[in-house]
């Protein structure tokens, strides 16, 4: 009789992970990098190869580093978002051009509006791996201190901007 009861509790252990799984909302994958130091790196100006950008220039500044490729759809989504969002002048965006061609990604920023301060490449995809990219776009809001407080998983909408994005950045910036 105990032996048969052994499945049965399996099954009721896995029916209760699947319904704490389902009430989860897919989008928001929590980051192990919120509330750390984002990764220090320098990487090359997309529009200016020869001239580099470092993280540290940020220091002291909220911002927003923005993974994208002129391959990804979902990017496409997000673009006009971001280059609208962008004449405010809010806090300044920096576009992490990842896995592309710098042709690819300069033709891309030409035809569909440039959005970002510095737009920067990551050829090998080293950047984004350290900050645990593994699709693009994503999106990290970085404080004046150069922590990550916020990742935003898929294209910024213009809700997740006005409802989670902004409300952040004020905070941040007082």
């Amino acid at each position: 009789m105990k032996k048969a009861l052994i499945p049965l509790g399996l099954f009721i252990v896995l029916v209760v992970f699947l319904a704490i799984g389902l009430t989860r909302d897919p989008h928001e994958v929590p980051s192990p990098l919120i509330g750390k130091a984002a990764p220090l790196f320098s990487a090359p100006i997309l529009q200016a190869a020869d001239q580099k950008f470092s993280s540290k220039d940020m220091l002291g500044k909220v911002w927003l580093l923005n993974t994208w490729a002129s391959w990804c759809v979902a990017c496409r989504q997000e673009h006009p978002i971001l280059v609208e969002f962008a004449k405010t002048k809010t806090f300044p965006i920096v576009g992490l051009d990842y896995k592309d061609q710098d042709s690819d990604g300069l033709k891309w920023l030409a035809r569909l509006g440039n959005p970002y301060d510095f737009a920067v490449t990551d050829k090998d995809g080293r950047i984004g791996i350290d900050f645990g990219v593994y699709g693009v776009p994503e999106s990290f809001l970085i404080d004046k201190a150069g922590v990550i407080r916020y990742k935003q998983i898929g294209p910024i909408t213009e809700d997740a901007l006005r409802d989670k994005i902004l409300p952040l950045v004020r905070e941040l910036q007082k």
